[in-house]
Parts: structure tokens; sequence; C-alpha cells
């Protein structure tokens, strides 16, 4: 079994903890995994590394990069797609069951999202293996036994039992249903529905002429020659409205594990461990802590000493450049947050002060109209580009490590203390040439600041 693994999204549920620029799947908010890592430990259950195929955003090429790299898995850098644009799950589907198809011929695919927490003991290979059975003649997906009434969440109907002799593969599915509202929810659950897991098997040759049967748009705009034309061609289409709604080949295999698609701060509250006070409290930096004074069920998630006293049912949000307070119950809703930083240009949706590159990260220290600081990370044997700037000049100033700098026309090494001031309009290059982390605080003067006054001249990371 080959697999697909869906990594794009821009993270807006989840605002302020993760941004446009960090998903969900790429935070580190339960342990130590990202929610991507633990999805391609999934994958290797029934893949190989080099059987394993990524669709992402281009943005977040290096994302998935360093936590592969971070896991030890060999992915073939060809295996991973990146589209232009965003067009919801049938296009990213269809573009990777053809990659597939042309790499190793007819194959049986398993789709996986990269941002659920699964259970992934004997019932989730168990599920697999029958869904692999029902490849032959269906697009299956996985319904997930619900635990409860659940509004966040659609529903599939099951229909005709499918079998392999006496043994229960599946169901035909009756009817797929849209979110519902409570009281039909606990309709759905007392009727034995399912939850949409949003995890699909099929063989790539049924996907294909189903797509071609559905929704043949999507077919013409890859016909048409480059990946980024397709991407300006098609429309924005999920594969459950796009396919299988309308299909008659679509089969739903019960998936008895524990499954949580972690889409609000609710979901998140609801797989954390709780204290005496039903508080779930997340450190996310050495020195914060929580104190609570009368406070009861709350999810607090915090970069700093954070202090609730006589509240009860919140979601507390802290990062280092936004604060997120809302009543529990109300996390769908944060998605509004995020529409209006983006109608504001407000670059606290796109990223944190921390950003991630693929030479290392840089964060944000201070900054106002005229300067701005930066603590730069640069990563063993990595170089940022040849590069310069119209409107500023920076001074840097190497804290930890050796720095092989650029200026002009001369090259220097820095070691921890020592300095060097690039004017602007000068061609410059910041290198870690050791073995260990680069640390250098970089103060930028100007008048204009923004990412986006650069200019390449080399990079070793194809940008632009």
């Amino acid at each position: 079994m080959k697999t697909l693994i869906l990594a794009g999204g821009k993270g807006t549920r989840l605002w302020p903890l993760s941004r446009e620029l960090m998903p969900k799947q790429f935070v580190r908010f339960l342990d130590g995994e990202s929610l991507f890592q633990k999805t391609v430990e999934r994958a290797l259950k029934f893949s190989k590394p080099g059987e394993i195929f990524i669709v992402t955003n281009k943005k977040y090429k290096f994302r998935v990069l360093d936590d592969l790299n971070e896991l030890g898995v060999e992915v073939p850098e060809e295996n991973i797609l990146l589209e232009p644009l965003g067009k919801n799950t049938l296009p990213a589907i269809y573009w990777g069951v053809k990659t597939i198809e042309g790499t190793f011929g007819d194959s049986i695919v398993a789709v996986l999202p990269s941002d659920h927490l699964i259970n992934t003991g004997e019932a989730y290979e168990r599920a697999f293996r029958n869904a692999e059975k029902l490849t032959k003649e269906y697009l299956v997906t996985f319904g997930i036994k619900p635990t409860r009434p659940h509004t966040g969440y659609g529903y599939i109907k099951p229909g005709k039992t499918l079998k392999d002799g006496n043994d229960l593969l599946g169901y035909r599915v009756a009817e797929f249903k849209e979110k519902p509202d409570i009281e039909t929810a606990k309709r759905y659950v007392e009727e034995n529905y399912l939850w949409n897991s949003g995890m699909f098997a099929f063989r790539t040759d049924i996907f294909i002429g189903e797509v071609g049967r559905h929704a043949p748009e999507i077919v013409r705009a890859f016909d048409e020659g480059s990946i980024r034309k397709a991407y300006e061609l098609i429309p924005d289409l999920s594969v459950d409205y796009g396919v299988m709604e309308k299909t008659d080949k679509a089969a739903v295999v019960p998936l008895d594990a524990y499954w949580n698609d972690l889409g609000s701060f609710d979901a998140i509250y609801d797989v954390l461990k709780k204290d005496e006070n039903g508080n779930s409290v997340v450190i996310r930096a050495k020195k914060a802590y929580h104190i609570g004074v009368n406070s009861k069920n709350n999810l607090v998630m915090t970069e700093r000493l954070t202090a609730t006293v006589g509240v009860e049912d919140l979601i507390i949000i802290d990062t280092d450049d936004a604060l997120l307070i809302a009543r529990r119950g109300e996390g769908q809703r944060v998605r509004e947050v995020y529409r209006r930083l983006k109608k504001r240009n407000d670059e606290r949706a796109l990223v944190h002060r921390t950003a991630y590159r693929p030479w290392g990260s840089y964060t944000v220290l201070e900054e106002n109209d005229r300067y701005k600081i930066k603590r730069l990370t640069v990563l063993p044997g990595k170089k940022l580009s040849l590069q310069m700037h119209y409107h500023r000049s920076e001074h840097w100033v190497v804290v930890r490590g050796t720095a092989k700098v650029r200026v002009g026309d001369e090259e220097i090494l820095l070691r921890p203390g020592e300095s060097t001031f690039i004017p602007a309009g000068v061609i410059h290059r910041l290198e870690n040439p050791g073995k260990v982390l680069l640390e250098v605080i970089e103060t930028q003067i100007g008048e204009y600041l923004g990412e986006d006054d650069i200019v390449r001249f080399e990079d070793d990371f194809g940008r632009e």
C-alpha cells in the first residue's frame, strides 16, 4: 500500500498557536512530536519511506523536510509535491494519486490528513486491512464510531453490509451528512451513524476514473500542462463534495479507535490531561507556569507566568505576540479572528515572532518604525542567501558559535562578542561553517523594515 499525506491548510482555527505559515500539523503542542511526524509514523505501518508521498503548500516545504529529517525517515524529495495555491482536498489528492500511478502503476493508496490525532493500535491496523480488501471495487472512507454527539464533525450513514465470507469488512455508504446541530447529532449517534474521518483508501485507477466522471474539470485542468496553470484553472473543491458524495462506489469501514481532528481548542481540551479542578495547562517556555485560584475547567496554554482567579470554562492561549481569550464551546469561531487579521493585513495572521526558515529561524525581539532587533539561529553547515536590502542597514553580533560573513567583496570569521556592519545596498551573506548552532543578534535600522525588502543573488534553497 502506498500512502499520500495531506499537509496543507492555513492554521486558522488554532490561532494564535498556529499561523498561516505554521499550521497546526507542524506545531508541537501535545508532546515533542508534531502531528505531521505522527502521521508519517502511521504511514510507515503500511508503506516504505519511498512509497510515502506528501502534498503540501510550497511555503511549507522546509518544515516538511525538517520534520522528516528529525524522524530519520528518508522520503525522496521528488515525493514531496508542492502546491502553488491551496484549492482544498480534491486537487491535492488527484495530483498525488496521478503521481503515484505514474511512479508505480496502478496501486492501492491510503490518504491521511496530517493534522489528526489517532490511536494506531490493533483496531486501526485491522480497519486498513479490511479497507484494502474493499478497494478492488470501492472508494473507501473510514468512519469513526462516535463517543458522543458532536456538532463539529460530518457524519456517514452506513448502508448495505460488505463481507469477506462471514467477516464484516464495512458498509456501502448510504449518505454523507454535513455537520449537524446538537439534536440531530444525538439522533445520528442513536442510529449508529459514523463520524467522517477524512481518511481514505482506494485503487488509483478507480479513483481517477471517478474523478473523471464526477469532476471532469479537475482532469481537464491537470491535462493542460503545468501544475501552476492547473491550480489557476481548478475550482476549490473537497474530495467529499467533488467525488465521494456523488459516486456509487463509496464504502465505509468502521474504525473503533480514539480519533480527534483537533479542529479547535475545545477539541484540544478534550485530549489533554486535567488537574483536580478540570484545568488543562500546557507550559510552552522554561520559566512559565500557571497559578489557578478558584478557577475550573479552563484550557491554559502559556509562555509566561499566567494567573487565573475565579474563572471557569475559558480558553486562554498566550503566545509571545498575541493573547486569545474565549469561552469553551466557542472554539470554532476563532477562525473569525484570523479573517479579521487578514483583512487588516496584520502579519500576526501569518507568522509568530519566531519564523522558521530552511537555514534555521529568526525571532523578533523588539521593533518600531525605524528599527528591528532579531535573534537569528543558523543550523550547522547552513547559510542564508547572498542578498541585499535597499532600505535598511544591519548590524550583526555573534552570541554563540562561529559566523562566516561576507560583506561586499570581503569575507571574515566572527566569534562570540565580535560584530560587523552591513550598509544598505551592500551584498552580504551569513553562514555557519561550524558544527554547533550559530546564534546572532541582528539590529536593522532603516526607513522600511519589511521582510520583502530583499534581493537574492544566490540561494541554496531555490528561493526567489
